[in-house]
């Protein structure tokens, strides 16, 4: 790993629930020793990916971040194009839906909407990485993303999220197969508990994913009547979701789309 990625990975650790963190704890999430770690956060904050918090000394996420997600958005309005058929879904059915773009080997959050319909819902942190073994959004795209991107992952051990989650190799190969043949992939409390989902792939200009929209409810209301709704009109939502991203879906996976519906 060189050491601009190490840099940059640092980003990685903030979400909504770590908005802020310090220099011990970075090293201890990152693996880094603490003059590493320090290096690249003062490097980053003189850029402006970070800002130190002068009580805590703490660090958190700069204005370059907030100035280069405005100019992406503006060039490459994906938020914008996708978000009326995300919420649209949700309030069909009732649920948590979600679109995720590929990030190396983890999936990235780009929009989501909860109708917010029932007392229980989904907590959902748009600024987790959903990993691609362990997650529906993540099988989807194992089956229709870049050829290497299982054989990549599978250099590694997979880690398991929950007692539920895929580590077996063999398993899930098998699992991505289903999906291929289903064209639509569906994962049981495998990434976090009594959280099931579905995840159809989205395409760019060329044929293989570049993303995912999902739909995640509880799994005591994941009842075969709601089940049934999602194979029917998730295909439907990714292919209007790809539709908007300029792409194209694969002539095999339409067929299978519209024989399901």
């Amino acid at each position: 790993m060189g050491t601009i990625t190490k840099a940059l990975t640092l980003l990685n650790h903030f979400s909504a629930s770590r908005p802020e963190i310090g220099l011990t704890e970075f090293r201890k999430l990152s693996g880094q020793d603490k003059a590493t770690v320090h290096r690249h956060l003062v490097e980053l904050a003189a850029n402006g990916f970070l800002e130190q918090n002068p009580g805590t000394k703490g660090y958190r996420l700069g204005p370059a971040i907030l100035r280069l997600a405005a100019v992406r958005e503006r060039l490459f309005p994906a938020r914008t194009l996708v978000a009326p058929l995300v919420e649209q879904l949700a309030a069909d059915l009732g649920e948590l839906v979600h679109v995720s773009l590929r990030e190396g080997d983890h999936m990235s959050p780009l929009y989501h909407y909860d109708a917010l319909i029932h007392g229980t819902r989904v907590y959902f942190d748009e600024a987790e990485l959903l990993p691609l073994h362990a997650t529906a959004s993540g099988l989807a795209m194992l089956a229709f993303g870049p050829d290497r991107l299982l054989a990549d992952l599978l250099k590694a051990p997979l880690k398991a999220w929950t007692r539920h989650s895929i580590t077996n190799p063999k398993q899930l190969k098998d699992s991505v197969d289903r999906v291929r043949e289903d064209g639509i992939a569906y994962v049981d409390q495998g990434f976090e508990d009594h959280v099931s989902s579905f995840a159809a792939p989205v395409f760019g200009d060329r044929l293989e994913a570049i993303g995912t929209i999902a739909v995640a409810a509880p799994t005591v209301r994941m009842t075969e009547d709601l089940k049934s709704r999602i194979r029917r009109d998730l295909p439907r939502t990714a292919s209007e979701v790809t539709d908007k991203l300029g792409g194209l879906v694969p002539t095999d996976l339409k067929r299978i789309w519209h024989n399901v519906a």
